[in-house]
């Protein structure tokens, strides 16, 4: 496929990472976590140093690949993460602590959608970044989405769903119903009054929602 070659050319001139990222990348191939693709995520990070963002809000930190990613890219901003899962906040923590940018990254554990008093605290956000449970995507993005200031932007990753999103027929019911979620997102999004948005077919699909 055209589109799989071209992905892998620039994931070749893409610059190698640092050791401690390469060895995350390897953890979350090796285990299953779900970490933004390279492409994608370069392409946040340009968007987030054009932006200059000082201040990041991120939902959903995994073993906090991403949240590093900006820290290690912004270094002069602050990173809020949230994430519920036990185990890869532990590990997060570790990582986060290994890099040194623990003072920049602040992990707050929860559910997402029970944090919005913990999130209002460091706010406002210059950029929100959403890469939890897709099913919740509209959720997330109203509770949070007044937690920004009047320039920034949301950037909601996974919206093409490794391009289930234009399949007809998905015969996995579980599957099927999550692609139902994004589309109906998607739509939502895309013709939100109060924002502008864009979806880029980078990695696995980014939406960039800018306010108007």
């Amino acid at each position: 496929m055209q589109n799989d070659k071209l992905h892998t050319y620039i994931e070749k001139l893409t610059k190698e990472r640092p050791p401690l990222l390469m060895e995350m990348e390897q953890y979350a191939e090796e285990n299953g976590v779900p970490i933004m693709e390279l492409v994608g995520i370069e392409a946040l990070l340009q968007l987030l140093r054009i932006q200059q963002a000082k201040s990041i809000l991120e939902v959903g930190t995994a073993i906090g690949y991403s949240a590093l990613r900006m820290a290690l890219a912004l270094p002069e901003s602050k990173i809020v993460t949230l994430e519920r899962d036990e185990e890869r906040i532990k590990l997060a923590g570790q990582f986060i602590q290994r890099s040194g940018r623990e003072e920049q990254i602040i992990q707050l554990t929860g559910d997402a959608l029970e944090l919005e008093q913990e999130v209002a605290q460091h706010g406002p956000y210059d950029a929100i970044f959403i890469d939890a449970a897709k099913g919740q995507y509209q959720r997330f993005f109203e509770m949070y989405a007044p937690f920004l200031k009047d320039d920034g932007v949301i950037v909601t990753d996974n919206v093409l769903f490794k391009g289930l999103v234009c399949e007809d027929e998905i015969e996995n019911k579980r599957i099927r119903s999550l692609v139902k979620k994004i589309n109906l997102f998607n739509e939502w999004l895309m013709s939100h009054e109060d924002y502008d948005t864009v979806i880029l077919p980078v990695g696995d699909g980014i939406a960039i929602s800018k306010k108007r």
